[in-house]
């Protein structure tokens, strides 16, 4: 009678994961989908290209000289007639003056700001791979909480067959079953329910958390973004598959050989943010040329016509011409240039610390992170070779043992507790594995490739 009870029970869990699994085909989002939303809907990559089109727009301005100028004057008009014809230097004078920038300077600020906006290249493929680590974590967390859910919602189904078939045990006095068994199996239940309410709410956390990478709130379309048209997505639901990504460079990590510090920096001398570093490097280094300029002559031209008219007694008087040339003598330098050549240069300094701060803290984050993968993957082989065997024999030998009157229904509940709870640690270690492969792509600046394998629970 038990042992018909249990399969009856097994054969109505199989039928409710079947549907389960029906309805989580019908609308999902997969690893790969979440990725290229996030990238498609994130403002900072489009105010990256604004901000490019602007300095290089800048650079084409900042290497044309300054505009000319033109004087218009009445010079040495009598105060008592304002006459031009009463006084010989009277006239109407029309003046041209032009400035040319310090030697090199129009050039230097050209290359100078062309260097600004390659940043922002790199900047954005940094920016987007960032991204790929956060989007696609998100997309894993919730992932581990929601077939955290489904193992537990299975797992449910079966404690309450347990439940029934306890009951009916006790109450025909057959079996061994006693009252705290019951009182056992309806407490597990209970256990599972508050573990449920848990993990949706950290579901809906996490959902809400996601939705902010899939939502589209572009410039164009802010206006109209709380229109029904636009509506915040808040009911996520993922594929039921891990994607299972590749690392780029399985030999740094899986090396036993340990790299120097120096040889380790190289790994990373491309990565999009230090090359950006670089380029940033470069436009400071063009401050110092620019500063150096200072000491080199201004030149300017002047030149102005002077209109005279005829003399009280009709007398022609000549127009009056003149041409100037202009020039600064930058002799005091000393408090002046030589601190501002200073100046770029410790800034340049500065930004190369940048630099070396930042490759030390991608070596420091790779290093961690390689220690938790295989440190992980050492865990993942116990599991599968070990552990998940020896519980499932266990909950195997008590329920054998229960059917056969041979052993307490305590034992059973407590295997397949065990068993759950393998399963759930099973889970997020290969959840965490996939996070961790993330962020060592993005760290080795490789692109994230799902392999075809499926997840095993």
């Amino acid at each position: 009678m038990k042992k018909f009870n249990y399969l009856t029970a097994l054969s109505m869990l199989s039928l409710s994961i079947i549907t389960t699994s029906s309805h989580a085909l019908e609308q999902t989002l997969s690893f790969s989908q979440v990725i290229n939303s996030a990238k498609k809907n994130d403002p900072w990559l489009e105010g990256s290209h604004y901000k490019q089109q602007s300095l290089e727009a800048l650079s084409v301005a900042q290497n044309t000289q300054p505009d000319p100028r033109i004087s218009i004057a009445f010079a040495n008009l009598p105060t008592d007639t304002f006459s031009l014809s009463q006084e010989g230097m009277s006239q109407f004078k029309v003046g041209f003056s032009q400035m040319f920038a310090r030697g090199d300077t129009l050039s230097i600020r050209n290359k100078q700001l062309q260097l600004a906006s390659q940043q922002q290249p790199l900047q954005r493929q940094d920016r987007e791979n960032k991204v790929t680590v956060s989007a696609g974590s998100l997309w894993l967390d919730l992932f581990k909480v929601q077939e955290s859910i489904e193992l537990i919602e299975q797992n449910r189904n079966l404690f309450e067959q347990l439940s029934q078939l306890a009951e009916a045990s006790y109450v025909s006095g057959l079996g061994k079953t006693r009252q705290h068994d019951i009182v056992r199996a309806q407490l597990e239940l209970t256990r599972l329910e508050d573990k449920l309410v848990q993990l949706k709410l950290e579901q809906n956390r996490y959902q809400a958390m996601l939705s902010q990478w899939l939502s589209d709130y572009s410039q164009k379309k802010y206006p109209t973004a709380l229109n029904d048209n636009n509506k915040v997505i808040d009911n996520i639901r993922v594929s039921a598959q891990l994607p299972w990504l590749s690392l780029t460079n399985k030999v740094l990590v899986y090396d036993n050989k340990e790299l120097n510090a120096n040889k380790l920096a190289l790994q990373f001398v491309n990565h999009p943010a230090v090359q950006a570093i670089d380029k940033k490097v470069a436009t400071q280094a063009m401050a110092i040329e620019l500063a150096e300029q200072k000491y080199k002559v201004q030149w300017g031209v002047n030149a102005s016509y002077g209109f005279r008219n005829d003399d009280v007694m009709g007398n022609n008087r000549a127009d009056l011409l003149s041409l100037g040339l202009v020039f600064d003598l930058p002799l005091f330098t000393d408090n002046k240039q030589d601190y501002e050549v200073k100046s770029a240069i410790a800034k340049t300094q500065v930004i190369k610390t940048e630099k070396l701060l930042l490759l030390r803290q991608l070596m420091s984050a790779f290093v961690s992170a390689k220690g938790q993968l295989l440190t992980v993957n050492e865990r993942q082989t116990l599991y599968t070779e070990k552990l998940l065997p020896q519980i499932y024999d266990q909950a195997q030998a008590s329920l054998t043992a229960y059917n056969n009157n041979d052993g307490d229904f305590s034992d059973v509940v407590r295997a397949r507790i065990a068993q759950l709870n393998a399963q759930l640690d099973y889970l997020a270690m290969n959840v965490q594995e996939q996070k961790i492969i993330l962020e060592i792509n993005y760290l080795i600046v490789g692109a994230t490739v799902p392999s075809k394998r499926g997840v095993a629970l």
